[in-house]
């Protein structure tokens, strides 16, 4: 299968590419536009890889989309192309309407375009898997059931609701036109090559760099954690078995308070690299103004994933925290590099 990656530089979109042509034999043409948060470092150990190519393009240009799959011919897209970081959403949204809205609907038309001009049976055969998050179904109270593919959409920041306008642009292009559509809605990952301004590599980083480590509020938002590994294998299910026009929830069931997991790397920190004067990182945790209508619980029922496709989460926290602190510790150069390219306003306090 030849597979067109868009994001394929940023945090998933590596991770995932790096899982196909590791654990698979099909062809990934990475497609990004290589913002802030998307790095050809991220993918530097499979850049000589036969079956891994890259272009530099916004998901916006129709044109350099139409060239692109003139050219490679893919069988399958799986996009991954967006906008994530709910503070800059908040601060900046026009940049997520055009990204995660428009740049979706350019992507659609084009993916129509091509399908529109193939034989019959590469039509028939061709999947676009649509990467969406479990924030569009809105925030859980502490005793509700976590989100399933049915709970009705509430979406409630700027970047939530235009991935909700995405996922429901990808519905009404496959009922309307037969596009060979899924998606899927995953929880929080954390892992290898995320972009230091999330809640994981921002503890980490400011941790080591002796700085204050910022918690939003007090710290008890809810959050279901899964390793971006178990994730990759979860798209790559639904890349090669879902059912067009299905929904499926990738999540772990694995609910932690922000606090406690903060307080969690810290004791890996405390062992792996342990602070000169001896004391604990977590005296370093210092809690600040909370974000703006900030969700209290996100969690996602993934039986379907699990009973369609036999899929499981096969990291445990404890074991991907302490991997995940590993590579941050000894990576420390890329994690510069990526803070040098930011544009803007880094906003270190990032608690999704």
């Amino acid at each position: 299968m030849k597979v067109i990656v868009t994001g394929g530089a940023g945090f998933i979109g590596c991770n995932f590419t790096r899982n196909l042509l590791q654990h698979t034999t099909h062809q990934v043409l990475v497609i990004d536009k290589l913002t802030y948060a998307g790095s050809l470092r991220s993918l530097d150990d499979v850049a000589e890889h036969p079956g891994f190519e890259f272009r530099q393009l916004d998901i916006g240009d129709a044109e350099g989309l139409r060239n692109t799959f003139a050219q490679f011919q893919p069988d399958a897209v799986v996009h991954l192309a967006a906008e994530s970081h709910v503070d800059r959403s908040i601060d900046a949204p026009a940049v997520f309407i055009e990204t995660n809205i428009g740049g979706t609907f350019t992507l659609l038309q084009e993916t129509r375009r091509y399908l529109a001009e193939v034989e019959d049976e590469k039509r028939e055969l061709f999947r676009f898997v649509h990467c969406s998050t479990d924030e569009v179904y809105g925030s859980l109270e502490d005793d509700s059931p976590p989100f399933h593919e049915s709970t009705r959409y509430e979406p409630r920041s700027p970047y939530s609701a235009t991935k909700a306008a995405a996922d429901h642009l990808v519905g009404a292009w496959q009922v309307t036109y037969g596009l060979p559509a899924i998606v899927t809605h995953s929880s929080n990952n954390y892992g290898p090559f995320q972009y230091p301004e999330k809640l994981i590599p921002v503890v980490i980083t400011k941790a080591l760099s002796g700085d204050a480590i910022p918690v939003f509020g007090s710290g008890r938002q809810i959050r279901d954690w899964i390793h971006v590994d178990d994730h990759c294998r979860g798209l790559t299910a639904a890349l090669e078995r879902g059912k067009l026009g299905e929904h499926y929830n990738i999540g772990a069931n694995c609910e932690r308070e922000n606090l406690e997991l903060v307080h969690d790397i810290c004791k890996f920190l405390d062992r792996l690299q342990p602070r000169s004067d001896g004391q604990s990182y977590s005296n370093q945790i210092q809690h600040v103004n909370d974000r703006p209508g900030h969700d209290h619980r996100y969690a996602l029922n993934a039986n379907k994933l699990a009973d369609e496709f036999q899929w499981e989460p096969k990291i445990s926290l404890a074991e991907g925290l302490e991997t995940t602190v590993r590579w941050y510790i000894e990576n420390s150069k890329w994690c510069q590099h990526m803070l040098e390219r930011t544009t803007g306003t880094l906003i270190q306090n990032s608690f999704t």
